[in-house]
């Protein structure tokens, strides 16, 4: 298969994830690759056990077909090693316990997903490691907060629910001075849309819930890191116990066939919709990275290759003690955005987010925000249920 993968390597991103992570003459003539449900592998004789001088040993250290799927996303993300992990969060948590310990330092953005804080302010912190939360826009400055204990950086970019654009390159070139691993949620852009270690980060994490699957019906994670950073990871992992099980792994890999289709579609339907949102006079802000009016554009538009279809807007609300009844009122009165958490499947999603743990960038002063996931829904039908939304919101 080795001409195979020479000629993936070159070839467009809908071509590249078509075929990777797999190898139907290995599985006789077979498109897709097994499921191989595993716990116990056995030996051929005592020696091979004791050496471990075969590819598989137990189900916890990888399958065929988790191994496909890390090597699928290997192949996306530029990386020397990716483990999976059962949840988004997960891909945080493995890589924070494998890099850090007590006494040590790490600057988190403050723009950061919140069960990410959560985890820093209570786990983290009671093992004695030092949280520090950062403005996202610092860029090169972060240089001034690095101390002699700081071992990570973690960036978000777009920042959860807010958006706020990170210059990745400019943080990884001032940590990298300083020895740190950097680290980087990449959930919204994927790999099509970012690559995160051509920037300069370390560990590129994903919730593979999202936009890998597609279908609103797996939870898993996922860790790549450079080759620098690959065995402490590894043998997080491994310490840890945490590790993928096949049946999402293969869920996952058959949803990334069709991820750049989907993306594209998302893309193209939330920008129609984010600008005919910019119109609106019961919009006061869209805080989409794609948007020339978002103060992140300039960076979402030199390194993003794409956008993606989740953003938020800020209604315009009189007074301070009408958000939460405006936004319920507008969020009740949808039918076809559905009220739940996570993003990434095939259905519009709206949620009224909470912005309260922040400590630097604080949420808008001027009505609620409200983040929105643009689903595979023709946009005229989206756009009614929005107008539905905002008819009743006038009325509240």
């Amino acid at each position: 298969m080795k001409d195979k993968a020479f000629t993936l390597a070159n070839a467009g991103d809908n071509t590249r994830l078509a075929h990777l992570g797999h190898d139907p003459m290995s599985y006789h003539g077979f498109v897709n690759p097994p499921v191989v449900h595993a716990s116990t592998v056995l030996f051929p004789d005592c020696k091979t056990m004791e050496t471990r001088a075969q590819k598989y040993s137990y189900g916890t250290r990888g399958t065929p077909t988790t191994d496909a799927l890390c090597d699928a996303l290997n192949a996306l993300e530029g990386s020397a090693g990716t483990i999976l992990v059962p949840s988004g969060l997960a891909a945080i948590t493995v890589p924070f316990l494998a890099y850090l310990s007590a006494g040590d330092h790490a600057l988190i953005v403050d723009s950061v997903y919140h069960p990410c804080r959560h985890f820093c302010d209570t786990m983290l912190t009671r093992m004695g490691v030092e949280i520090e939360y950062y403005d996202p826009l610092v860029g090169a400055g972060i240089e001034a907060l690095i101390r002699p204990n700081t071992k990570l950086v973690h960036t978000e970019a777009p920042g959860s629910n807010t958006f706020e654009m990170q210059d990745i390159r400019a943080i990884a070139d001032a940590a990298h001075r300083h020895d740190c691993v950097v680290t980087m949620d990449n959930t919204w852009a994927t790999p099509l849309y970012f690559r995160a270690l051509d920037f300069g980060v370390d560990v590129s994490m994903h919730a593979t819930t999202k936009y890998p699957s597609g279908h609103s019906d797996i939870i898993m994670g996922s860790v790549s890191a450079n080759e620098k950073h690959w065995p402490r990871l590894q043998e997080a992992q491994l310490t840890l116990g945490t590790c993928g099980s096949p049946d999402d792994s293969y869920q996952i890999l058959r949803g990334l066939r069709t991820m750049g289709v989907r993306l594209a579609h998302h893309q193209k339907s939330a920008l129609d919709i984010a600008r005919f949102l910019e119109e609106r006079n019961d919009v006061v802000r869209v805080l989409h990275p794609a948007l020339e009016s978002f103060p992140g554009h300039a960076i979402w538009k030199r390194d993003f290759k794409g956008a993606t279809g989740v953003f938020s807007i800020v209604l315009k609300v009189d007074h301070e003690d009408d958000f939460k009844r405006k936004a319920h009122a507008f969020l009740d009165a949808l039918s076809l955005f559905g009220l739940g958490y996570s993003w990434g499947g095939y259905e519009s999603l709206a949620v009224h987010v909470n912005l309260s743990d922040r400590t630097i960038c604080k949420a808008p002063s001027e009505g609620p925000v409200i983040r929105l996931q643009i689903g595979l829904e023709d946009v005229a039908d989206l756009k009614a249920d929005l107008e539905n939304g905002f008819a009743a919101m006038a009325k509240a």
